[in-house]
């Protein structure tokens, strides 16, 4: 087995496990005191079963965890199942997305959207204190994952996001404007400011690694203070078609790429040329070599950075290797003309291929440091507690050293940090988290981010946890529905993924962007006792909106009128706008991915973390916190089925409700499981198993009405061996059997997506197919069209398709006058009733919408993965 693939299992591996464990104990109080919020619980968790995974046990770890809340190797599974829903049964080739995204502008339009989560959105809600809920936790207001920062000395800041675009604001931070929208992908891998002052954007996000952030390559915006990206601005040709872009860094004429796909470079100056293929440690399995269809392929050729000599700008070191691991893991220069690994030299640095995974450069502005972080595959694999290798510094200001190692994960964890637990301290993930930043004025003053921010005013002789993880266990933390978070100061939310340093009215600011968007604080800010900054500030005002739904659920506000809306997000927890709301709330933690909700009662609300770990509340989990010492007034409830404590669900598992009967749900993982309580379903033990899908096999969606069920189901999923099926039968248990679906039915061979059955026909039922055509994907059956129509309950199939573009469906709704509604990668097409070919649904950036429901309102919701949640009117569609 290579080394990627060994990693990728391990981590795999080590989710499914987790997930278990978690599911295994009921949400409640903690032995003997008071009970723990929700993300506190899971992290207690997570700690002890990567302790158990490895062999080994803490005294200090106490069995006091509850339930589940927030994502470590959780990432790693989701975004690899994210991929293989749009990539198997092989390899897509380069160009797919850009193809489909020409083809769907393409079609004529219907309709228009008005997004109705642009205003803030409040991770710390003080309505929301319920057991399920971080609330509390000090992040404050919040919006989706921030891949990449960029800012000026005169107030214009440059926010990248993972799946929303490039925005820009002209005040320092926050009254955000979207600058990217024209693009054919919003997916941002990097963003810097060269000497001139243009804004150069690497599309394709690269901190996953997943094949659903792909980009179309590199643009320059010469005037970024007004203008705004088009695609004539790409520089060069297709070369970085379908690639992640790492970093972007300039030296001699010259910008570097670090990309998915090798080191590239080009010149600065005429933007028309070709890209240069710099170095790939694996050529053959570049795209049109003779391993591109390899599964391998993805893995083979990762780079993550380039240091540039400030002496020398003609020199350079590579960062190159898979964060799991790889023989061709390690550290490059030019020498007598080729690129040849450094050895030696170093200093503290690792040169071995096992200890070099993601690795982040920054030089300080004056040349005389440079600094790095490196994660180790090694410990990634072996280490429980951190895959964090160093934090290092140049002291000579060359990137070629020597280097000295100023901190690692013990030190980072003895200064202040919320990472105090063996099996989750600092640089657990390493391999997500990365980023670093110098002081222009100082070359000693150094920020670093991992899953908390750090500081350094000396070199790294000292440290501070300036950006804790939460304020969850700190002395100063409660849970006072009047406070933010208790008497503690609010920090940035976890996860840090980009960095700038910027001046505003004279004054310096560090700007850090993660997974809850976008913060700041004056570079030379406060900090209390603890080394924890007091001055981090907010800057997800509601005028930036790049929240990344899985789900979106809408009923009557039951108190209010109108309608009440709720959706599941990355790393963000759950969404409630109530009607006449003017911020948002967060009524759950962690991920929240698939949600049921009562049109009846929008206040009924089912929702689910990962795998297939569902909580249920009746109130809009609406709590003032007193369960902490009374667990009886808990208003929210774990009720996972049977699978989740086995690790056979999907890390997004589906459920949903019976569009006849919504106190009869469905929910998929191995086995298709069924409960008849409603939302007063209280206990996982309600649930019965209706149909085992199959050892090796998991549920992909379900559907049901009026009784009958559709299941569909792959296994294995990812490229070796792809199978997939569809299973139909009875709530009751009656009548199932699977649906001979053979790699060259009519039905390709790829990941089946969604159900949506006729309310006045059970037997009428449309399903949606991800990935691409056997155009684009090499792999046994992978066939052609996205929306089939079967009208003798799933025995037959008919390819319905038509002019749909080819890219990647992911759900559909059927309108009350007959018309078809599907949600893609690239937004919405709508087919009119009796109709044959399809029309984009108004103008929706490249955004993916993964889900949509038709609310009480006549209203048609569509939950983007990038740009949160749309409505248009129903009766608009023609």
């Amino acid at each position: 087995m290579s080394p990627s693939r060994r990693g990728r299992r391990w981590l795999a591996g080590c989710a499914i496990t987790l997930a278990g464990v978690l599911a295994a104990v009921p949400a409640s109080a903690a032995p003997g005191g008071k009970a723990s919020p929700f993300g506190a619980r899971e992290m207690k968790a997570q700690a002890k079963e990567r302790l158990s995974a490895a062999g080994r046990s803490h005294a200090a770890l106490r069995d006091d965890s509850d339930d589940d809340g927030n994502e470590s190797e959780e990432i790693a599974e989701g975004a690899q199942q994210f991929a293989e829903a749009r990539t198997a049964p092989g390899v897509v080739a380069p160009g797919a997305f850009g193809a489909a995204w020409k083809d769907l502008v393409g079609l004529p339009s219907t309709g228009r959207w008005k997004n109705i989560t642009d205003l803030p959105y409040d991770s710390d809600d003080r309505r929301y204190r319920d057991i399920d809920s971080n609330s509390s936790g000090g992040s404050g207001l919040v919006t989706g994952r921030m891949a990449a920062m960029a800012a000026d000395d005169d107030g214009h800041v440059y926010a990248g996001s993972a799946g929303g675009g490039v925005w820009r604001s002209g005040t320092g931070g926050g009254h955000w404007t979207p600058i990217s929208d024209d693009l054919p992908t919003q997916a941002t891998g990097a963003l810097a400011l060269d000497g001139t002052g243009r804004l150069w954007l690497g599309t394709g996000e690269a901190t996953t690694n997943a094949d659903a952030y792909l980009g179309s390559g590199v643009y320059v915006l010469p005037d970024p203070r007004h203008g705004t990206f088009s695609p004539r601005t790409r520089v060069g040709g297709d070369e970085l078609e379908s690639t992640t872009i790492h970093e972007l860094r300039f030296g001699a004429g010259k910008v570097w790429a670090a990309t998915s796909e090798g080191v590239w470079s080009h010149s600065t100056k005429d933007l028309s040329g070709h890209w240069k293929l710099e170095y790939a440690p694996n050529p053959d399995y570049l795209p049109g070599h003779s391993k591109a269809k390899d599964p391998e392929a993805p893995y083979k050729n990762i780079t993550n950075d380039i240091a540039v000599d400030p002496e020398d700008p003609g020199k350079v070191l590579l960062a190159v290797g898979w964060r799991s691991g790889d023989d061709y893991n390690g550290l490059y220069a030019k020498k007598d003309g080729t690129w040849q690994k450094v050895t030696t030299g170093l200093g503290d640095l690792p040169s071995d291929p096992d200890q070099i995974g993601q690795v982040t450069f920054t030089p300080s502005a004056d040349g005389s440091r440079y600094y790095a972080i490196d994660q180790s595959p090694e410990e990634l694999e072996a280490n429980p507690d951190s895959s964090l290798e160093g934090v290092y510094v140049s002291r000579s200001g060359s990137p070629f050293g020597p280097w000295t190692r100023i901190a690692d994960y013990k030190q980072l964890s003895a200064s202040g940090s919320a990472l105090t637990e063996p099996g989750f301290m600092p640089g657990v993930q390493a391999w997500y988290n990365q980023f670093l930043a110098v002081d222009p004025a100082d070359a000693d003053h150094v920020y670093a981010g991992l899953e908390e921010v750090y500081e350094s005013k000396d070199g790294g002789a000292k440290w501070s946890t300036v950006g804790p993880y939460w304020n969850f266990d700190f002395p100063c933390w409660n849970i006072d529905p009047g406070k933010q978070t208790g008497d503690c100061r609010p920090t940035t939310h976890s996860d840090q993924h980009g960095v700038a340093i910027g001046s505003y009215h004279g004054k310096s600011y560090v700007y850090v962007g993660n997974d809850g968007g976008v913060y700041k604080r004056p570079v030379n800010g406060s900090e209390d006792a603890e080394g924890h900054a007091t001055d981090w500030t907010s800057l997800n005002d509601g005028t930036i909106d790049t929240l990344q739904y899985y789900s979106v659920g809408v009923g009557k506000d039951p108190d209010r009128g109108g309608v009440a809306v709720t959706g599941g997000l990355q790393d963000n927890g759950q969404s409630e706008l109530r009607a006449g709301d003017k911020v948002m709330g967060s009524n759950f933690g962690g991920d929240g991915t698939t949600t049921i909700t009562d049109p009846a009662d929008g206040c009924d609300i089912a929702q689910a973390y990962v795998y297939l770990q569902i909580q249920v509340t009746q109130n809009c989990a609406v709590n003032d916190g007193s369960w902490v010492d009374d667990p009886g007034k808990a208003t929210s409830y774990s009720v996972a089925p049977p699978d989740n404590e086995t690790g056979e669900a999907r890390f997004v598992a589906p459920m949903s409700a019976d569009i006849k009967d919504s106190s009869t749900w469905v929910a998929g993982g191995r086995h298709v499981w069924v409960q008849t309580h409603g939302y007063g379903i209280r206990s996982g033990d309600e649930w019965t198993d209706a149909f085992d899908l199959g050892e090796g096999r998991t549920a992909t969606a379900v559907a049901s009405s009026g009784g009958r069920v559709y299941a569909a189901w792959c296994g294995p999923c990812d490229s070796e061996g792809f199978a997939r099926g569809i299973a139909v039968g009875n709530a009751d248990g009656s009548g199932w059997h699977q649906i001979g679906l053979p790699t060259d039915a009519t039905v390709p061979n790829r990941y089946v997506s969604g159900f949506a059955i006729d309310p006045k026909n059970a037997d009428h039922v449309y399903l949606t197919v991800s990935g691409f055509s056997r155009q684009w994907t090499e792999g046994p059956g992978a066939g052609v069209g996205h929306v089939f129509e079967s009208t003798d309950g799933g025995t037959t199939w008919k390819d319905v398709s038509g002019n749909f573009p080819d890219v990647p469906a992911d759900s559909a709704v059927i309108t009350p006058t007959g018309g078809l509604a599907v949600a893609t990668d690239l937004g919405v097409v709508y087919r009119a009733p009796h109709a044959t070919t399809w029309k984009r649904v108004g103008s929706l950036p490249a955004v993916a919408v993964l889900q949509m429901e038709i609310g009480p309102d006549g209203l048609l919701y569509a939950a983007t993965h990038g740009r949160g949640i749309y409505t248009t009117r129903v009766g608009d569609l023609r």
